[in-house]
């Protein structure tokens, strides 16, 4: 009933759909900017910077899990950022996610990495509920920071020196 497969260029209408979707799932449509063009050139291009495992639940997409690689200097080992996980909710509860998350798990052990991490709007108690009953554990003492737009750029445009 669910396969899951790595996502091809064919693929990018679907993915921007499940964007699309997830920003608005998070009340963040405003700042979902992306587009196929974007997502074609940074998921497919000369260099791709992540890549994205394709849910279909009954030969229909269900749901998307999009990750990167990062590193770990305390483990000296690369570990795995999953930077979006979406099911479509209706069909949420079907084990979707659990297979997404179960295939992202056997790619960072093949890949040897030491951890497979993201981040869940505190809001979130389904989401919050589902990834403890995996096994996650959240990072209480941990604060994520984030540079963008003018304060990224104005950082950027420094010369470094004190």
């Amino acid at each position: 009933m669910i396969t899951i497969r790595t996502a091809s260029v064919a693929d990018v209408p679907q993915i921007l759909a499940f964007i699309r979707a997830l920003a608005e799932y998070e009340k963040l449509e405003d700042a979902c900017v992306a587009t196929e063009d974007a997502l074609r050139a940074t998921l497919f291009g000369e260099r791709p910077f992540a890549e994205v495992l394709i849910a279909d639940y009954e030969g229909t997409p269900a749901g998307f899990a999009l990750f990167f690689h990062n590193y770990s200097t305390f483990l000296a080992k690369p570990g795995i950022y999953l930077e979006d996980l979406f099911v479509k909710p209706e069909l949420r509860g079907k084990g979707v996610g659990k297979a997404l998350l179960t295939r992202l798990a056997k790619v960072a052990v093949e890949r040897g990495c030491g951890r497979l991490e993201w981040s869940v709007l505190d809001w979130n108690t389904p989401s919050i509920g589902f990834y403890q009953s995996l096994g996650a554990v959240p990072m209480d003492e941990w604060t994520i920071f984030r540079l963008t737009g003018d304060a990224l750029g104005n950082l950027a445009s420094q010369d470094g020196s004190l």
